[in-house]
């Protein structure tokens, strides 16, 4: 008989994921999501119902709400795109002459988000890079916003220890978890006091939606976030929310899969010698590999790659036959991409790689014969 303790607490929060509909359905209900296409509801006299407009509420993204606060252990908020669930974090938490500290070596668009829009109404930014992010300057900052590992440098930070200096220091912790999804990474049982996620990526999984989610177990900034949603109009729509409900009901299959093969991938890429040096969580040493392993439950599925040109890295993105060239990451099928032609400070040859479901021979094998032909 198994052994009730040997359940970890990931395996029960999926369990409950898998199941979460089951107690709501009545004889005859449909087991899969149903899609809600409706802007209105029907609301005779008083409207003390659940739903009264789709800007406030609709089942179909309820739904998947309740699959994320599973995976977070905490309220969540679903929002139309990685970058509109940012924005909401941002948006919320600073006003004119807060201090925000973020890595320099984040995603870029939120940087360009705080330059461009926070800044000139008199927001101060700092930015630091993820390696250094123990020796940030945080006192004053009312937030502090990590990505961990980085993307696409992939290094990483020590969120538990950042959050305890921040908050030691008065500020707020945001983390962008994208890279690692809740099941991989959970920054809020670290100390972190909210986080979003792009579910574009890795939690819809199959590169054909938009989405973003923030959790938070702080109820007062989570009710704040949602009457930012509501004013601002950023909410998701439900067809787009029934394709993520979908993925993330097999997000521990395939993240096993990518992370099984990445690790297979990322140590044969470094003994090779067409490349220049490998960048994978996994392949850390002294401290931060402490760090690493202390805080993620897989290196990931994310590999940075050194081709040494930008002539090499675009040869073999386009000699490689099991390789999406494109600017997204996360999904079913592996992509990749020579980030330094978006202007991140990168090495001209190094290739953002995100490895896929395929069977992992089958796409070293690719990935080796692309790698002779440079």
């Amino acid at each position: 008989m198994a052994d009730p303790s040997s359940v970890t607490p990931i395996d029960a929060r999926l369990l409950r994921l898998l199941h979460h509909r089951r107690a709501h359905l009545e004889r005859g209900d449909p087991v899969g999501l149903p899609i809600t296409h409706t802007s209105a509801y029907h609301l005779p006299g008083s409207p003390d119902a659940a739903y009264t407009y789709t800007r406030d509420g609709n089942p179909t993204w309820r739904a998947v709400e309740t699959q994320i606060s599973i995976l977070e252990d905490a309220p969540s908020a679903l929002f139309p795109s990685g970058m509109a669930a940012a924005a909401a974090i941002l948006f919320t938490v600073l006003k004119p002459g807060d201090r925000l500290v973020l890595p320099s070596d984040g995603y870029f668009v939120v940087r360009a988000l705080v330059q461009e829009r926070l800044v000139p109404f008199g927001i101060e930014a700092i930015e630091w890079p993820t390696a250094d992010a123990a020796n940030a300057p945080i006192d004053g900052a009312k937030l502090v916003w990590l990505e961990t590992p980085s993307n696409p440098g992939l290094d990483v930070c020590d969120i538990a220890e950042i959050a305890r200096r921040t908050h030691a220091a008065g500020g707020l912790v945001a983390v962008d978890n994208t890279t690692m999804t809740p099941l991989l990474q959970s920054p809020l049982d670290l100390g972190a006091d909210v986080v979003m996620v792009a579910d574009t990526k890795a939690m819809s999984g199959h590169g054909d939606v938009l989405m973003g989610h923030v959790a938070s177990r702080d109820q007062a900034l989570m009710s704040e976030i949602l009457r930012w949603r509501k004013l601002s109009g950023s909410i998701p729509g439900p067809a787009e929310a029934a394709l993520v409900h979908r993925g993330i009901e097999t997000l521990d299959v395939r993240l096993n899969r990518m992370c099984d093969t990445a690790e297979l991938i990322a140590h044969r890429l470094d003994d090779h010698d067409r490349v220049k040096t490998v960048h994978f969580p996994g392949k850390l040493t002294g401290p931060i590999r402490a760090v690493a392993a202390a805080q993620m439950r897989r290196f990931g599925f994310l590999i940075g790659a050194d081709l040494g040109t930008a002539k090499a890295a675009d040869a073999f993105l386009s000699h490689c036959t099991a390789i999406f060239p494109a600017t997204s990451f996360g999904s079913a099928h592996t992509s990749g991409e020579r980030r330094a032609r978006w202007g991140d400070d990168v090495p001209e040859g190094y290739v953002r790689l995100s490895i896929g479901c395929e069977p992992a021979e089958a796409l070293w094998s690719a990935f080796n014969e692309a790698l002779s032909e440079l």
